[in-house]
């Protein structure tokens, strides 16, 4: 009997783990990406950084609709049509590498953030309900593993499949070549991308069709009001809440400057093979899980857990603005002795920034849903929409880089990381702001 209550538990946990490694592995593909369709699509810093606006606006966009998907169908179907989503994205970066168009890399981009939309709107809270309160974030711990060992894997993969033959051509090889000879090296980037997104767009569709005849158990969603009205005044009175969906905008924002722009700062300064630097930042992420595992709740609470990592992310960010790019120390004594190529000292605090956030997002789901009941479908929504951090703060990057230096523009952070101590130490706090009357 026991067996077998611990083989039923023990199911759910698998699917939802092969789950997050498969969306952490399309989430973290956008640190390749966006020098790779720098280069391609010949963009300017801010014009890059696009490529995760359109990724991440999505969660504000469709982060109310995905809601009432949630609502209709329970958690399960919506896992599966989230999933669905991602699929129809992949593919849709087909017709924009064969037509090179910006235009249609943002849509299919947009479309595969739609996907985890739901697939996070569903998800995050499955795993808090699946089991005790108290050991939610170690949960969210777990599948955050999966995930950035996912984001890990990502930039190399892609390095491989897409840049293994055509490696040698850089923005300094293509300005050495007249019009017709570069635009023919471009295409030929551009259609490295045809052969690797058919195949995880057919990966996805076929995971989805298996989660939606798989035995997952189905917690049914809640019914919550999400249109304008007095639910969602209820929703706006848990000032835990509300102040969970600024921290998570900050701390979306800060996690994709980490993992995205490392690449942008590693062409910057002359590093080679600057769109495998992702995964230094996701390989930091997984040892701050794995500890999150060990510590939390055994030594840690979860608001302690957080109050450590922002100040950790304050550290690191101020150590970020004084750095020496002409040094290679930090990796040095790291790294260097395992044989791992050195990086300058500012890519590598931007790497340690990993270990910074990594247990940010599993403790500010659970403090920031407690206490909800019934209107936990909609505050899930609300928290899915902070992640439109994701969109602003890099754009917000791009534009200081290019007026103050890629490494000056990492100021940015320092009122992100601010916010998120703030609500370790107090804002996470429940407590009902009072209705106007």
């Amino acid at each position: 009997m026991t067996q077998s209550k611990a083989a039923g538990s023990l199911q759910p946990i698998i699917i939802i783990g092969v789950l997050f490694f498969m969306f952490g592995f399309i989430t973290w593909l956008n640190g390749a990406l966006i020098p790779f369709l720098q280069l391609v699509c010949q963009l300017g810093e801010v014009e890059a950084l696009l490529i995760a606006f359109s990724f991440y606006i999505a969660y504000v966009v469709m982060a109310l609709p995905m809601a009432r998907v949630l609502i209709w169908s329970g958690y399960k179907n919506a896992m599966s049509i989230g999933l669905g989503l991602i699929a129809l994205g992949c593919a849709l970066f087909i017709p924009a590498a064969l037509s090179q168009q910006f235009g249609v890399f943002l849509l299919a981009q947009f479309v595969v953030g739609s996907g985890l939309t739901l697939l996070q709107t569903a998800s995050n809270p499955y795993l808090v309900r699946v089991g005790p309160e108290q050991s939610a974030a170690a949960r969210i711990s777990l599948m955050g593993i999966l995930n950035k060992s996912a984001g890990v894997l990502a930039p190399l993969v892609f390095t491989w499949l897409v840049l293994q033959d055509l490696g040698h051509i850089t923005a300094e090889s293509l300005a050495l070549l007249d019009e017709t000879q570069r635009q023919q090296q471009l295409e030929m980037l551009s259609l490295q991308l045809i052969t690797p997104y058919a195949g995880i767009a057919v990966a996805i569709l076929l995971l989805a069709v298996a989660l939606r005849f798989s035995a997952l158990p189905d917690l049914p969603a809640e019914p919550a009001p999400v249109s304008t009205g007095k639910g969602d005044a209820s929703v706006w009175q848990h000032r835990h809440l509300v102040l969970g969906v600024i921290t998570l905008f900050c701390y979306v924002g800060v996690e994709v400057i980490a993992g995205d722009t490392i690449g942008l700062l590693g062409s910057a300064l002359k590093v080679p093979g600057a769109t495998t630097l992702t995964s230094y930042t996701l390989a930091f992420m997984v040892l701050g899980y794995s500890l999150g595992l060990l510590l939390v709740p055994r030594l840690l609470s979860q608001r302690q857990a957080l109050a450590i990592s922002a100040g950790l992310g304050l550290v690191l960010s101020l150590a970020i603005l004084l750095s020496d790019a002409g040094s290679t120390a930090i990796s040095a004594l790291l790294w260097g002795w395992a044989g791992i190529p050195l990086l300058p000292d500012p890519v590598s605090l931007v790497a340690l920034l990993g270990l910074a956030n990594a247990l940010v997002w599993p403790a500010v789901w659970p403090l920031a849903l407690a206490g909800l009941g019934s209107l936990t479908p909609k505050g899930s929504a609300l928290l899915i929409m902070g992640i439109a951090g994701g969109a602003v703060l890099p754009l917000v990057y791009g534009a200081l880089s290019e007026q103050t230096g890629p490494i000056s523009a990492y100021m940015v952070l320092l009122p992100c990381y601010a916010m998120i101590l703030y609500y370790a130490l107090h804002g996470s706090k429940p407590k009902q702001i009072a209705a106007k009357r």
